[in-house]
C-alpha cells in the first residue's frame, strides 16, 4: 500500500469502503444505467461527507485504489420517469388536489452494475475561506469516526439501494488491471445563483489505481469529449 501525499502538506487520509453491489453511472448513456468499472471521485467524496462533514472544509479526492477484481451483473428495475422538483413540492403544499401517481409514471430500465466491490480512498482536507478550525482537527475527527464506524447518513455506492461498509485502511493489495476509463466527472461547482458547473477528466486505471488531477475540464460531457480527441 503506497502513501502518496501528492504535494500536500499532510499524508492522505485513507478510508476503505466495500459492498456487495455498486453502480457509478456513466453520464453519456442517457436511457440505461451503465456503471464505470471504478468508483468516481464524486462518489468517493459523497461517502466521506456522509461519515463526517462540516461547512468549513471540503474533501479533495486524490486517488482511488481498486481492491477486488472488477465483476459485472445486469438487472431490470422499475423507475420513475421524472424528477420531483422543489417547485412541484411547493405547489403540492398549497394545493391538496395535487398528487404524484407513481403507477402512471413508471418505466422499466436495465442497469449494468458492479458486484462485490472494495476501494481504498485517498483524500485531503481543503479548508474553505471562512474556516475557523485547523486542518488537523478535521482530519482527526474523520479518523475517529471511521474507527468507530460512525456516520451522519448511511454511505452508498453510487445509488442508495447499494449501501457501503467502511473502515480504516488495511494492507490489502490492489488489483493489477490497467485500462482507459473515458471521461469521468471530476467535481461539481455550486454557485450562489443556484447554477452548477461540471468538471471532467480523462480517467485512467494504472495497476489498479486511479489518480485524480487537481483540476478538471469545464463543460458538458459531450463537448469535453469532442475537445479532448
Amino acid at each position: 500500500m503506497t502513501d502518496q501525499s501528492g504535494g500536500f502538506a499532510h499524508p492522505p487520509l485513507l478510508v476503505e469502503v466495500s459492498g456487495p453491489f455498486a453502480c457509478f453511472t456513466r453520464p453519456e448513456l442517457k436511457t440505461e444505467r451503465v456503471s464505470y468499472p471504478v468508483m468516481t471521485p464524486t462518489a468517493a467524496k459523497g461517502i466521506l461527507e456522509s461519515i463526517y462533514w462540516k461547512p468549513e472544509f471540503d474533501y479533495r479526492i486524490t486517488r482511488i485504489e481498486v481492491l477486488r477484481p472488477i465483476s459485472w451483473f445486469s438487472i431490470r428495475r422499475n423507475e420513475g420517469t421524472r424528477m420531483v422538483t422543489p417547485q412541484w413540492v411547493k405547489k403540492a403544499q398549497h394545493d391538496p388536489t395535487e398528487r404524484y401517481d407513481i403507477e402512471n409514471d413508471r418505466d422499466q430500465r436495465s442497469s449494468v452494475c458492479l458486484r462485490d466491490v472494495a476501494y481504498r480512498i485517498h483524500a485531503q482536507v481543503r479548508l474553505r475561506p471562512h474556516a475557523h478550525g485547523n486542518e488537523a482537527r478535521y482530519r482527526d475527527q474523520l479518523r475517529r469516526r471511521v474507527d468507530r464506524g460512525a456516520c451522519f447518513s448511511q454511505p452508498f455506492l453510487g445509488t442508495r439501494e447499494f449501501s457501503a461498509d467502511f473502515g480504516p485502511a488495511t494492507d490489502q493489495t490492489r488489483i493489477s488491471d490497467t485500462a482507459e476509463l473515458g471521461l469521468m466527472l471530476h467535481s461539481i461547482d455550486y454557485h450562489d445563483d443556484g447554477s452548477e458547473t461540471y468538471r471532467w477528466f480523462k480517467a485512467h486505471l494504472d495497476n489498479g489505481a486511479m489518480t485524480i488531477p487537481e483540476q478538471g475540464l469545464v463543460g458538458d460531457v459531450e463537448l469535453v469529449a469532442m475537445g479532448s480527441r
